[in-house]
């Protein structure tokens, strides 16, 4: 496995093990990880704090220029709150660990220049299984339903 999903997926076990959301996100420029974060809407009670804005927020604040340059990695296809943040950023490439669980807004950032590379990697996949079958009233509660 890339060494960054790799990293996003940590970040995905950390909000399980803590009773969240098992989604992680790093971003990466010039090939170091400047921001890693995962959903933290139930630990932290916030509306907003998903794996990729978790990994925004801790890579603080930055000129735009330097996000044009950087690669998103997140173990989930990303919802339209997430893919607003990479359009407004500007990243120009998001690796996503899989889609099958939950199918994000993939077709806008490729419509709009993204590259959008999806690993279909099994372990990301599982864990959003097991995650979904053990609290299905709090994954609802995630994407919306």
């Amino acid at each position: 496995m890339d060494k960054f999903l790799e990293a996003a997926l940590e970040e995905a076990r950390k909000g399980y093990e803590e009773g969240g959301i098992p989604i992680g996100s790093v971003i990466v420029h010039k090939g170091k990880v400047i921001g890693r974060g995962h959903n933290r809407r139930v630990q932290k009670g916030s509306p907003i704090l998903h794996g990729e804005m978790d990994a925004l927020e801790n890579a603080g604040r930055l000129p735009a220029s330097v996000y044009r340059e950087c690669v998103l990695y997140t173990t989930l296809s990303p919802c339209p709150m997430c893919t607003g943040a990479i359009l407004l950023y500007e990243i120009p490439k998001v690796v996503i660990g899989e889609h099958q669980t939950f199918m994000g807004e993939e077709e806008l950032l490729i419509s709009r220049g993204v590259e959008v590379v999806v690993a279909d990697n099994d372990e990301c996949r599982e864990l959003m299984e097991k995650f979904i079958r053990e609290q299905p009233g709090l994954w609802s509660e995630d994407i919306g339903v």
